[in-house]
């Protein structure tokens, strides 16, 4: 934010790189839920892989046109339990998707221009409709989030 309280460029490029890191882990994450799922309940985690990659891709893209070096991927990511079964996977597939949620409100938050705004908008949206079916799989109660990435 400037000292004016207003946002600016540069806090929204920094929420960018903050979505990016959590697009990463979500991509490289999604290859754990899929090797935990059986062969044939491996779809949804092959699309949601998709989506995160297509959006990491898009932000970066939109981060260069800036003239601001993303952030890279790291070489591996911690994964926050064990993963030894479908619900395991599951229950991962949620963590990984409220995570890109809540980088997704940060940014909603921070963004100046009404294209990120709306991109943020969208990817939230995005990121709950796979969350309730990863909620639905694991078992968890309520399915959906209200207030998603809050």
């Amino acid at each position: 934010m400037a000292d004016d309280g207003r946002l600016d460029e540069g806090t929204e490029t920094a929420a960018l790189n903050e979505v990016v890191a959590a697009e990463h882990a979500a991509v490289w994450g999604y290859g754990t839920v899929g090797a935990a799922l059986p062969e044939d309940a491996r779809g949804p985690a092959a699309a949601a892989e998709v989506a995160h990659r297509d959006a990491r891709d898009r932000l970066v893209a939109m981060l260069e046109s800036r003239g601001a070096d993303p952030v890279p991927r790291e070489a591996g990511y911690t994964l926050p339990f064990p993963v030894l079964s479908a619900v395991d996977a599951a229950t991962l597939a949620v963590v990984l998707e409220e995570g890109v949620s809540a980088a997704w409100v940060r940014l909603l938050d921070q963004s100046a221009e009404p294209a990120v705004r709306e991109l943020a908008v969208e990817e939230l949206g995005a990121a709950e409709v796979r969350a309730v079916g990863w909620r639905t799989s694991a078992g968890r109660i309520p399915v959906t989030d209200a207030f998603p990435g809050l």
